[in-house]
């Protein structure tokens, strides 16, 4: 079993992706990128699990046959390399007469190497059950040379293909397309990792040809490269499909405003805080209570609010050359932050008895006009709550301000 793991795992992994993504999947099984999409990972499961030696001798206990997993590995090999540049003919786009006829030839193109793998080991002979090392065993056998042959020239074009395509891609995608970026660089990465198995395989059988022994190439320092490679390749395909969906959008913005939400929960109301949330309450539902708590918090602290602070960030900003959309973001993150710190102090002097009366009911800390709080889109909508949230966060501006609010 342990033989097997460095491919179950990636195996599984793509199982759960598969699983995850199957109410989508089902959903859109009348689009090609969908279809697409559950060919790929079948077919990637498939290759992962039939390729670990202890499936190998399984299955040919099972069928009777000696090595018959050989040509069963090689063709689900074969379709997954063709799987994947499928798949970024559909990802593409494009005229759809055109990815239509590409991705027809794609098919026909592996689909006759496979029947070839099939025809060259029936007519061949391996007397020899090998788990881990048919490629060399076998690699100046007639027929089974060819076979070999076949299965790795259809992988390293499929390979460099894949690589290739996903890199001209990465290089034209805006920066803001975090998620397809993040894929096509996982891709790619993959693609590299899978050179490094093309190069242990072809350089074994290669040292075969011209009477040498370098099969631990193969047997050895190959698996580790394509599980690795199969397991980045996978996740490139699925980080774009997962990032672009409601539920990302929704974790995306619920972990960008954990700096608000960490500093105003304290002062919002406790019949907003303490709504009752389970470990599996959905992320939609998650994301609405954050935000409701960090409304109540801003509100709250609507009294502390001094304008002559955030006119005095703003110009700040403008000065270091902000433009005026994040000027205003900068200088409403400052004048929070100074709400923030004020309160704290005029709590912990209450709290301790310092304070006179009328500073304690807090007629010295709220300045005059300063009620009317922050604008009121941030409190609509969870976009401009997470600028805000990342300038609360990360704004040395806000972070001289909370340091000392007279500063300004």
């Amino acid at each position: 079993m342990n033989d097997g793991l460095i491919l179950y795992v990636p195996g599984s992994v793509m199982i759960l992706a598969l699983l995850i993504k199957a109410p989508t999947l089902r959903r859109g099984w009348d689009q090609p990128l969908m279809r697409a999409v559950c060919t790929l990972l079948v077919v990637g499961c498939m290759v992962m699990f039939l390729a670990a030696p202890p499936t190998i001798a399984a299955v040919n206990r099972l069928t009777g046959i000696v090595n018959f997993s050989a040509p069963l590995v090689y063709s689900v090999l074969t379709a997954f390399s063709g799987s994947c540049i499928v798949l970024v003919l559909q990802w593409g786009g494009g005229p759809p007469a055109v990815v239509r006829r590409a991705t027809r030839l794609t098919v026909a193109a592996f689909g006759a190497v496979t029947l070839l793998i099939v025809v060259l080991f029936a007519i061949g002979d391996a007397p020899v059950e090998r788990l881990r090392d048919l490629d060399t065993y076998y690699a100046n056998t007639p027929w089974l040379r060819e076979m070999i042959v076949c299965y790795l020239l259809a992988h390293t074009v499929g390979s460099s293909t894949l690589t290739v395509l996903c890199w001209k891609w990465l290089l034209r995608v805006r920066p803001s397309l975090r998620p397809l970026r993040t894929g096509l660089a996982l891709i790619v990465l993959g693609g590299v990792l899978d050179l490094g198995y093309l190069v242990t395989k072809w350089a074994a059988v290669g040292a075969r040809w011209a009477g040498r022994d370098w099969d631990g190439l193969s047997t050895y320092v190959a698996p580790p490269f394509a599980s690795a490679a199969a397991l980045m390749v996978g996740s490139g395909f699925i980080v774009p499909l997962v990032g672009g969906s409601a539920a990302w959008r929704d974790f995306s913005r619920y972990r960008r405003l954990h700096p608000l939400w960490k500093a105003l929960r304290g002062f919002a109301a406790s019949s907003v805080t303490t709504v009752p949330l389970t470990w599996w309450s959905p992320i939609g539902i998650r994301l609405i209570h954050r935000e409701s708590v960090i409304d109540d918090g801003i509100l709250a602290l609507g009294r502390w609010f001094d304008p002559a602070v955030r006119g005095a960030a703003y110009e700040e900003a403008l000065g270091q050359g902000m433009c005026a959309s994040q000027a205003s973001v900068v200088a409403d993150a400052a004048m929070l932050a100074a709400a923030c710190r004020r309160r704290e102090a005029a709590e912990a002097a209450e709290a301790a008895e310092v304070l006179g009366p009328a500073v304690a009911d807090g007629a010295g800390e709220h300045p005059a006009g300063a009620d009317q709080g922050l604008p009121e889109p941030y409190r609509l909508d969870s976009r401009p709550l997470a600028a805000l949230a990342r300038e609360f966060r990360a704004s040395p501006i806000v972070a001289a301000v909370r340091r000392d609010p007279a500063r300004l």
